[in-house]
């Protein structure tokens, strides 16, 4: 009997309990906002967020702003300074120094792309290397999830200085993605919510539209961007950590040991006032003063060199207005006229003239005659594209003209082009070995490339080179 009762209670009380679950107001899941940013640094390697450390430990500490961090590649194909450990190897110590790093400035919040490290200075040999609409989707998923207001990355754009085709190819993807995110039609299985228990491909996300972005460069001529966007002083003493923001970001980069052995182990060895001689030598400083944050986009009001967050609350409006500048021409090539035969600088830089004009960044700056550098004793490819009547086959001549000890590899006198829209042809110059004392003085030379077609001009281009000591290949 009491068995019985026993059992008929427990049914009671279970069906008591289905009852009121059902009649309780179902509770549907918001996101996550642990994971919310203010700003997101995307950057290439490890290391390569130093370049706007400065002014996140500003906007951490006292802005309080959150900061989240994505690192493109793991820095596998770099050299490894400290220990003997290599490629797969060192990609993993990188990644911790990485984390390290930010962790040091209260950043817990970082993520990798699984781009592979190309040692190359071309942005289409880093893009194809990963994956270029792979990693554009991660890119894309991890804003929608992190949904920053502002975002910080490399400059799209290939100078003298600047020339690391992982920090151009991450720079390209994320003005892909800051236009892409709040588009629902781009990968809309980030959007799809969950249609069973253990859903494992749909993420449920929401689209997402950043309001700024920003560039930095490691261009070795930072005087151009001056005026580009807002600058911060990194000497200003921080109110709350009570050390200058340079301090702060240099005790981050400090996890770097991969990479900077023998500096860190310097600075280690250097009181308060050794340091702050250093940073303020501006041959040895690790950051300009002020630092400038480029601008490159905005949905909301304002002008470019307004303060990061300035009308960050206002509702996503037309973009700012370009500033005086012109995607005509950039890569050299023939003026005052579009009608073929016609010659370009081709490559990275012809990529870069169509993408300036296709996302609205003809306002960005770039060098007023292309650049590059390159190792003293190998050759450097001036890349020709010749646009031209695709019915018929079109004799060509090519002209190069090249400084003073730099030698022409190969013969461009008479080549014959297939009837097609455009052609490519390398012109390769091999360029002299000079001693480290000439090194040290040496300036850009400029390689010019005149094409007659059919007879006629058929245009010019131009690309200055500067030897250097290393280079990465072209």
């Amino acid at each position: 009997m009491r068995s019985l009762l026993k059992t008929i209670l427990l049914l009671a009380l279970t069906t008591l309990a289905a009852i009121s679950s059902a009649q309780a107001p179902q509770r549907i899941g918001g996101v996550d906002d642990r994971f919310k940013a203010d700003i997101l640094v995307v950057v290439a390697h490890p290391d390569d967020e130093a370049l706007f450390t400065p002014y996140v430990a500003r906007a951490k500490y006292d802005m309080h702003k959150r900061v989240a961090v994505i690192f493109s590649t793991r820095g596998g194909s770099g050299v490894n300074r400290f220990s003997r450990e290599r490629g797969p190897a060192m990609a993993n110590e990188r990644e911790i120094e990485a984390r390290e790093a930010c962790a040091r400035l209260g950043i817990a919040n970082v993520w990798f792309l699984d781009g592979k490290d190309t040692a190359s200075q071309n942005v289409l040999d880093s893009l194809s290397n990963w994956g270029h609409g792979a990693s554009l989707e991660r890119l894309v998923g991890l804003i929608r999830l992190t949904r920053p207001d502002v975002i910080f990355t490399h400059y799209p754009g290939f100078f003298i200085g600047e020339n690391h085709g992982d920090h151009q190819a991450t720079g390209v993807l994320v003005t892909e993605a800051f236009q892409l995110a709040a588009n629902p039609l781009v990968f809309p299985s980030q959007l799809a919510g969950d249609t069973k228990h253990y859903e494992w491909t749909l993420s449920n996300l929401q689209p997402w539209q950043p309001k700024k972005i920003y560039f930095g460069s490691d261009a070795s001529d930072g005087k151009q961007f001056d005026g580009a966007g807002p600058a911060y002083s990194v000497r200003e003493i921080s109110p709350s950590q009570k050390k200058p923001y340079w301090r702060l970001a240099l005790d981050s980069a400090t996890a770097h040991r991969t990479q900077f052995p023998e500096e860190i182990d310097q600075i280690s060895k250097l009181s308060d006032e050794q340091l702050e001689k250093m940073m303020n030598d501006p041959n040895a400083s690790w950051w300009s003063e002020p630092s400038t944050l480029i601008f490159g986009e905005s949905v909301v009001g304002g002008k470019p060199t307004d303060d990061v967050f300035a009308h960050i609350e206002e509702k996503a409006a037309n973009p700012i207005p370009t500033q005086a500048g012109s995607c005509d021409d950039p890569t050299q090539g023939q003026k005052g006229t579009d009608r073929p035969p016609y010659t370009e600088l081709g490559g990275p830089w012809l990529f870069y003239a169509r993408f300036y004009a296709a996302y609205g960044l003809c306002h960005l700056r770039t060098p007023k005659t292309p650049e590059i550098s390159v190792k003293a004793g190998t050759t450097v490819v001036v890349p020709i594209v010749i646009v031209h009547d695709p019915a018929k086959a079109l004799p060509v001549k090519l002209a190069a003209s090249v400084p003073a000890g730099w030698k022409l590899v190969h013969n461009t006198e008479s080549i014959t082009l297939p009837a097609e829209e455009s052609t490519s042809i390398p012109v390769i110059v091999e360029t002299p070995v000079l001693a480290a004392e000439e090194l040290k003085k040496a300036e850009p030379q400029e390689v010019r490339v005149i094409a007659e077609a059919g007879g006629k001009p058929a245009g010019e281009v131009r690309l200055r080179v500067l030897l250097k000591a290393s280079a990465l290949p072209q």
